[in-house]
């Protein structure tokens, strides 16, 4: 463990830098299990994380030493479980101001959890909540950015882009870090103090296809569609030519925009 000078109070205060892990999510909560104190605010980051993982059990696959891979633990016994989804809005709209810094306009979160810039993902979050009644005894974080990987195996090659590539120009990962803890506190405490409409306002403007015509899957069926908002449990509010539909994570595949 060591203390930080980063600008914040306590997102990054503690900070527990690892060579190599399976995942940074699992070895926050292996700590917490083995009843090992951490203040709120923990950050864990590897320089390798070997075995990442991302929404549903996918997996998420890093070039060690390249890359931004880390969690954050918070303790947001504020909120309801019916409310969670407000920390993925706090995390994507501390991404989307620090990526826009650095990337400009086009970087989006497309719902529920991933990053991308234009077309192709640049990251992703898991967001793993312990429950205790009726609030969020613990929250763990997960956040994954391609920061400096300048090829990606597979269809991933398709698929997937880096702050170099986008920017042309090497990304120094322990600034990066800096900058998106000092937006995640920034966020959290917006949340804490509330209300959220800014929050909420902030999330839904920065998503990937909002207010754009386009076509989705679900149940095998191809449907067109806009994104015109979240719903307090975090379904994505899709208007079709049905009307307003609200759908739950997995429910629904992003296919492409309709031209």
């Amino acid at each position: 463990m060591q203390n930080n000078t980063f600008p914040t109070s306590f997102v990054g205060q503690n900070l527990i830098k690892l060579s190599a892990v399976d995942s940074t999510n699992s070895f926050m909560k292996g700590i917490m299990s083995n009843s090992e104190p951490l203040p709120e605010g923990t950050v864990i980051m590897a320089d390798n994380q070997y075995g990442g993982r991302g929404q549903a059990g996918n997996t998420w696959h890093a070039e060690p030493g390249k890359n931004l891979t880390f969690s954050v633990l918070l303790r947001p016994d504020f909120i309801t479980p019916d409310q969670q989804f407000r920390l993925n809005m706090v995390v994507s709209t501390a991404l989307m101001h620090t990526l826009r810094e650095l990337c400009g306009e086009g970087a989006k979160t497309k719902w529920p959890n991933d990053i991308y810039f234009n077309d192709r993902k640049l990251g992703g979050v898991l967001i793993e909540n312990t429950l205790s009644g009726s609030q969020i005894k613990a929250s763990v974080i997960g956040i994954g950015l391609n920061v400096n990987q300048l090829s990606f195996d597979g269809d991933l090659g398709a698929r997937a882009t880096s702050l170099q590539i986008i920017t042309g120009k090497p990304i120094e990962l322990d600034l990066l870090l800096r900058s998106v803890c000092v937006q995640i506190e920034l966020a959290y405490l917006k949340l804490r103090t509330g209300p959220v409409d800014s929050l909420y306002h902030d999330y839904v403007k920065d998503l990937y296809l909002y207010g754009e015509n386009a076509l989705y899957r679900q149940n095998g069926e191809i449907i067109e569609g806009m994104i015109t908002g979240i719903a307090e449990r975090g379904q994505l509010e899709l208007t079709t030519s049905a009307g307003l539909k609200r759908f739950d994570f997995k429910e629904i595949e992003f296919l492409h925009k309709k031209n």
